[in-house]
């Protein structure tokens, strides 16, 4: 029976909006993290089959099939594919899910499989322009309402009661784990140095160690009035781009790789689309349901930090320990670039994995337009 085994993982270091980032263009920035996953893995890249790429914002420097621009800019064979998934923030997660099932289903042996986005250079919501991606039918649908994120993380937080407090503590931890796993080296084996035209870059950007409630506080609320949601307690806008190495075990002992992981369960879902923040909560109890796994089984979650009701919500319906739930900080800390967010986060997962001896890790995100998808790894014998 074939089965899906990530060999390798590596990431770019995340920048900030206008950052260090800003000056390599998408393409470039993927094409420097593929090259770096080939010579992690010693791989060739003339036997990959497809590279499975995801980006949310498909226009101007990140159309024309990024994946495949990608691939070529690498220096990769010609005969190297590529292809562009589009799950909103999931795309790269669920590129991850494509590969693993190309691979089960033996349409592939070797597949990459990840993501980018550079927010400082093609800006959120470029894609639509001043036309609303949605149509007459939606509106019959569902209101003549804009979907939201911000508003949507206001209205969870109203209906799990998490006050401004409990948002600014959690934003405040998310960078104080970013920060000691930094000091500590935790990032260093999965992070790509990024050559840019001021020197290379090797560290995430926007990490604030001295973040505190009490800074926190005073950010105004830009999405309603009186609310709870700032942009202390938000992702933050972000370049990034991130890869695994996908194949079987058996391809994987005839090159001589030892896998970190075994993609173990994959799923998505859909949910309430104008709030489309809560996905990751039954996202998270199907692939539990499809695993055959307890919450006890599972020693690291990742749940993205869209907005700090998100893991908070999440937390409140799975009361799994504070500390097994974004060990090494988040989004909040460490930024979101859309496209590549997912594969970011399961490079993380996996390493903290390989590093801890942790048998099974979880990694679920809210998605644009109400989806979520969830991914369970599972540590294999190294």
């Amino acid at each position: 029976m074939r089965d899906a085994v990530v060999v390798a993982a590596v990431r770019s270091p995340v920048g900030k909006r206008a950052g260090a980032l800003s000056g390599v263009h998408p393409a470039d920035l993927s094409a420097r993290v593929l090259s770096a996953l080939a010579d992690r893995a010693s791989l060739d890249p003339s036997i990959v089959d497809d590279v499975i790429w995801g980006c949310v914002s498909q226009v101007g420097e990140q159309t024309f099939d990024i994946a495949r621009t990608a691939a070529l800019s690498a220096g990769w064979p010609e005969s190297v594919p590529g292809t562009t998934v589009d799950r909103q923030c999931g795309s790269s997660q669920q590129a991850v899910h494509f590969a693993a099932a190309g691979v089960i289903a033996g349409h592939y042996d070797v597949v990459v499989a990840g993501g980018v986005e550079s927010m400082s250079r093609v800006p959120m919501g470029s894609a639509s322009g001043e036309r609303s991606p949605l149509g007459e039918l939606y509106a019959k649908r569902y209101g003549d309402v804009q979907p939201n994120q911000g508003l949507g993380a206001e209205q969870i937080a109203r209906e799990w009661s998490l006050d401004r407090g409990e948002l600014d503590a959690y934003a405040e931890r998310s960078h104080h784990r970013a920060a000691e796993a930094i000091a500590r080296g935790a990032f260093d084996a999965q992070i790509v140095g990024i050559e840019t035209p001021d020197g290379v870059v090797t560290s995430d950007e926007g990490v604030r160690p001295d973040c505190s409630v009490e800074a926190l506080a005073k950010l105004r609320t830009p999405f309603l009035e009186g609310g709870v949601i700032s942009a202390g307690n938000s992702s933050q806008i972000s370049d990034g781009a991130a890869a695994l190495l996908i194949t079987t075990s058996d391809t994987a002992k005839a090159h001589g790789w030892r896998p970190i992981a075994r993609i173990h369960t994959a799923v998505v879902v859909g949910s309430e689309p104008n709030i489309m923040l809560t996905g990751p909560i039954p996202a998270t109890a199907k692939a539990l349901t499809k695993s055959g796994l307890g919450l006890d089984d599972i020693g690291a979650f990742e749940v993205n930090e869209a907005f700090a009701p998100v893991p908070l919500a999440w937390q409140a319906e799975y009361r799994v320990p504070e500390r097994a739930l974004n060990p090494l900080g988040g989004a909040i800390a460490l930024g979101h670039p859309l496209g590549g967010s997912g594969a970011r986060i399961a490079t993380t997962l996996l390493h903290h994995m390989a590093e801890n001896g942790i048998r099974y890790g979880l990694q679920t995100m809210c998605e644009g337009g109400g989806q979520a998808n969830a991914t369970i790894f599972e540590l294999t014998d190294r």
